[in-house]
């Protein structure tokens, strides 16, 4: 059980603790949401380092940004949103940088009789083809396709409008399905 668990406060009512100089209140907050927040960050950078720096960055700008907070939506969207932008600032300073993340084979149990190569080829497919979408296409994708968030909730953290993520989507589909359509024909 986490400090976050035995708190009962409400998350605006935890950053606003924070902001009238809480020593734990942010903590607390934090530890609520870490496992939700660090997963968008991991979705979003594709690259286990870039989304653990860009978490750290994301939390130093909430810390310290708390004041600016506006309870025109959740405190988790705002938080959401931040870890967004951190990790979008992250992707273009590494822009120049042209590296391929090794797929992670660590999640294939060894006494699986079944053979994943198929799986595992489907994933580096996918996981390539999303890496290729500029950066804002692929976070309204993954905001909306992988996490299932609908085009208001994606447009609210995203901080643009419910017509900006359609259209990044449907661009982001649009080159999704030719770089994986190859896919299609093996089915």
């Amino acid at each position: 059980m986490t400090r976050g668990d035995n708190d009962h406060r409400s998350d605006e009512q935890l950053l606003d603790a924070h902001i009238a100089g809480e020593p734990d209140a942010f903590a607390t907050l934090i530890e609520r949401h870490q496992t939700r927040l660090m997963a968008i960050a991991y979705r979003t950078t594709n690259c286990p380092e870039d989304a653990h720096d860009a978490y750290q960055e994301a939390l130093l700008n909430a810390h310290c940004m708390a004041t600016h907070y506006r309870a025109e939506a959740k405190v988790i969207s705002w938080l959401h949103r931040i870890v967004v932008n951190a990790c979008l600032d992250r992707i273009r300073r590494n822009k120049n940088q042209h590296t391929i993340p090794i797929p992670s084979f660590d999640i294939l149990p060894l006494a699986d009789p079944r053979d994943r190569t198929t799986d595992v080829d489907l994933a580096i497919s996918v996981g390539q083809a999303l890496d290729s979408l500029p950066a804002d296409q692929r976070a309204a994708v993954i905001a909306v396709d992988v996490e299932g968030l609908s085009v208001l909730d994606a447009a609210t953290r995203l901080g643009v409008p419910t017509g900006t993520i359609k259209s990044r989507c449907a661009r982001g589909r649009l080159k999704l399905a030719t770089l994986l359509g190859h896919l299609q024909e093996s089915v």
